[in-house]
């Protein structure tokens, strides 16, 4: 079969596994303790000087 050719079986394969719903798992939440930190960094003027600094190279 050539590359780009129509494959009924194919086709018919990928629309009966589509249509299936798979209900098996857990439907339950995962609760996630702990803390998140980041770094807002530097300042938005800062940042704006940095960038014409870097599109005036």
């Amino acid at each position: 079969m050539s590359m780009g050719a129509y494959d009924e079986e194919e086709h018919e394969r990928r629309e009966r596994k589509n249509s299936t719903v798979d209900a098996s798992f857990d439907d339950v939440r995962s609760n996630y303790h702990g803390t998140v930190e980041y770094d807002s960094g530097d300042s938005a003027e800062d940042l704006l000087k940095q960038f014409e600094e870097i599109k005036s190279q």
